[in-house]
Parts: structure tokens; sequence; C-alpha cells
């Protein structure tokens, strides 16, 4: 029988993880962002069960190059423009790495105690350095938590507004009228997903009407919507309004639909999801002007702020009402430290009990870079993606299909949806590139996402003479014009 792996079997074993990971990084740029192999290709590759006996790390890592790395999509690649960026660094895999070796559980102050103070500490450093509203921070009667994702985020804040708006008997009673969401056309699905979770049904979510040139919230459909439910007996409980939209990055009018929610008193939370990291530079803080009336508000660090999957960064202005809705303390979680009221339990500002020590990765990530290292690296993205619009916008073949705030350039073919879809899937097929779609009303479109800092711009110029270079091979084709 393998013997449990003791301290000195371990740094041995994790200096070759460790190089491992390191080659992968160095030889990222060589590979081809994805692979092409069938489905089920690693799972027939691999044994029936696993071995009787223990196996050394050589095997294991040896299997990871043979077997694992050939069949993953690279997210890391310099060439991995879909989607949203999700962006490792080393401080923050070395964070994790701690945190694993820490192993502490974090649902009470007094499970690990540096485990909640770190967190606390670290969000406000976060609100700071985004220039959050004061209300925000844990000096006052707000703070912030870090949840696995933004869709953690929108079901957490569905639920504390539903305790505000039932006055507090959803915690006891549940659902005993019809409470209803809202959010624009473009507010991402994890809204649907916790109004269905949270007990409102598809049907307790408003969809709300966007401008058609910025895709933005309009506030007069918002209103009417709600003026609408009110007068039918509903009770309107939440609006999810979004800075940096899913498809295209638009930006809901904070400052106006904040003064609706003011004025009929719903929730207001805002999903800055991959758009929230933007706001670490002074120049790019427009996009969040009117968040002093938000109720709740994230952002997810491990998108375009060089911490790893997963790290969603969450504020409430009102961590009591948050705190009301959730918690739930059976007899052998009770401790002197939360008898004492003066700690934070973050169990009771989340949907699981346990928690990992994520703030570790979080607090390598802004002390490795520092503040003006932060910045850069959204610079570099903004200014790359601008480099990229501009080349689409000289080319009459092409025409972009929305406003680029951020790292994201929608663009497609004027030629239509048809040369659009066929554009792209010839150039994922060469393996040099990966881009996303969407569609823009109704339009089929590409998305090229900046944001890992191994892109660079030669990488951003090779993805557009790509595009350029089959797109005359597209558009040379009978029909290319359907």
């Amino acid at each position: 029988m393998a013997e449990h792996m003791d301290p000195e079997e371990f740094r041995r074993a994790g200096h070759a993880a460790v190089d491992w990971i390191a080659d992968y990084w160095a030889t990222l740029g060589q590979r081809p962002v994805t692979s092409h192999d069938p489905p089920g290709a690693l799972a027939a590759a691999l044994p029936t069960g696993p071995t009787a006996h223990g196996e050394p790390v050589e095997a294991l890592l040896a299997d990871l190059d043979t077997l694992v790395a050939p069949h993953l999509t690279h997210w890391q690649h310099p060439s991995f423009f879909g989607y949203f960026p999700a962006n490792i660094s080393g401080p923050s895999v070395l964070g994790d790495l701690i945190s694993s070796g820490l192993g502490v559980q974090g649902m009470l102050w007094a499970t690990s105690p540096a485990c909640t103070e770190l967190e606390t500490v670290v969000l406000d450093w976060l609100a700071g350095l985004l220039d959050l509203p004061q209300r925000f921070r844990s000096t006052g009667s707000g703070g912030g938590v870090i949840q696995d994702s933004a869709s953690s985020a929108t079901l957490v804040a569905t639920l504390a507004a539903l305790h505000r708006a039932s006055g507090g008997r959803w915690r006891d009673t549940g659902i005993d009228r019809r409470y209803r969401a809202y959010t624009s056309s473009q507010g991402h699905s994890s809204i649907e997903k916790a109004a269905r979770i949270a007990g409102l049904g598809l049907d307790g979510v408003r969809v709300v009407d966007v401008d058609p040139e910025t895709l933005a919230m309009r506030p007069d459909a918002l209103r009417e919507a709600i003026r609408a439910d009110l007068a039918a007996g509903d009770v309107p409980a939440i609006v999810v309004a979004t800075i940096g939209t899913t498809s295209t990055t638009a930006i809901d009018p904070l400052p106006e639909i904040g003064a609706i929610c003011a004025e009929l008193g719903v929730w207001l939370h805002v999903d800055a999801a991959y758009a929230g990291a933007a706001a670490v530079c002074p120049e790019l803080r427009w996009s969040h002007v009117g968040l002093e009336y938000a109720d709740s508000y994230c952002f997810d660090p491990h998108k375009w702020l060089l911490t790893g999957f997963d790290c969603d960064a969450f504020w409430v202005a009102d961590r009591s009402e948050l705190i009301e809705a959730l918690t739930v303390l059976p007899e052998y979680l009770h401790n002197a430290a939360t008898e004492t009221g003066a700690v934070i339990d973050y169990r009771d500002w989340q949907v699981p009990l346990g928690r990992r020590f994520r703030a570790l990765k979080l607090w390598f990530v802004l002390r490795w870079y520092g503040v003006e290292g932060l910045r850069a690296h959204i610079r570099s993205g903004v200014a790359l993606a601008d480099r990229f619009a501009a080349r689409v916008q000289a080319d009459d073949r092409f025409a972009l299909a929305a406003p680029h705030p951020f790292s994201l350039v929608c663009f497609r073919l004027t030629a239509g949806d048809e040369a659009s879809a066929e554009l792209l899937s010839r150039v994922n097929a060469t393996g040099r590139v990966f881009l996303t779609h969407t569609r823009v009303a109704g339009r089929y479109t590409l998305r090229l996402a900046v944001g890992s800092p191994l892109t660079t711009q030669a990488h951003v110029d090779e993805a557009w003479e790509l595009l350029s270079t089959i797109a005359g091979a597209v558009l040379e084709e009978p029909g290319a014009g359907g």
C-alpha cells in the first residue's frame, strides 16, 4: 500500500509539478489553442479504473503531457480570444497552492480567524482600488465577500432582495406572493437561473427593452414594467443592471435606473462580472457612475484581474439584511466569538456552509502586481482591442457591431450571417486562434476578447491577418453574400 506523502516527498513532487506548469506556460504559444479530436477521445485512452497500488508522481505528470494537455482548450493561450478572459497568473497559482496546503475551513471566524479577517481586509482594499462607494466598506454598514462566481452573487442578492421585499416573511413562509425580478434583454443567463432557484420561476423575470444603438437597458421601459406589476398587485423585488454585458459589454445607465429603484424601493444589484476590473483605472470609472444607488455589486477578479477561477468579489451596502436572510445556526456551530457579535461569519453571506481560503490568491495578486501593475494590465487589453477595432473599421468587408469600451470587439462581415459564421468556423479550425460569437440585433457577430497577460500586439495582429485572409477566401466563394 502506498504510504502518505510526507513533507519531503511532497517537496520533491511539488517542485516537479511547478516545473510542469512553468513549462506548460512557456510552450503555450506553440500549441493549438483548441483540440480537434472527437468527443470521447480522452475517455477512450484512460484505463477502466484506478491501479491497485500507488503510482509515482512522474507517471501522473507524464500522463498530463500525453493525455490531458492535448485535449484541452487552452484558456491561458495568448491567442485565446473567446468568451471573456478567465486568466491566471503566477502569484494567483501560488496563493491557491498555499490555500490548498493550509486546508482550512473558513465557514466561521472561529474556525480560522485569519481566513475571515484577511478576506474582509482584501475586499476593502479592492473596494478602494475600484473607488466603490463608501457604503460597501466593512468599516460602515456594508462589506465584501468572495463568492465562487457572479452567478452565486446574483442568487444571493436575489435572496436578500426577497427578504427585504417581503418584510422578512420570506425567510419563514417562503414565496407567498408574486415577486418580480427585472433585467435587460442583454442580462446574463444567471439572472434567470437565480430567479428559478429562488422560486420566482421564469415568469417572474421581466425582460426590459434596450436602446437599439447602445444595447443598454431603457430606464423608461423599466419604470413602465415596474408600474404595471405594481398595478397588478405584484411585488417588484430586484433589478439587475449590468456594467459590461456578456454579448457586447453594453453598460446600463445606473444613475437613471438607480433613481427609479430608490423611488420605488426595489433592490438594485449591479453585475459587473467582466468589466468591473476596468474600474482600477481612473479613466474607465465613468462606466460605474451611479453605483452609489446599488444595494449590491459584484465583479470577477477571475476574469480580467489575473486571479484564478473561482473568485467573485461581492459587496452589499447593508450586511445585516444579507445575514438576516441567510443565517442558520445549528447547535454545533455555536461558539463564543459568534455570540459576541464582534466577528464576521461568512457562512451567513453565501449559499454553502463551507468555504475555501480564496482570499489568499487575491491577496497575492494585489501585492505582487500592485495598483500600477494591475492598471497596466487593464490598459494593455483596452489598447490592443482598440488596435484590432481600428483594423476592422478600416476594412469595408467588415463592420463593427457594437461599441467597444473595454477589451471586447464585436464585428461581422457585411456580406451577412452565413459568411460571418463560415469565417469563424474556418478561423477556429486553424487552431491558431479561438474566437466565439453572439447575435447583435439578430445578426451573427464575432467576438474577440483580449485579456491574457501573455497576449501581445503580435498576437492581435496575427488574429487580424488570419481573419482578413480567410475572409477573402470566404467572400470569393459563390453565394457568399447570402
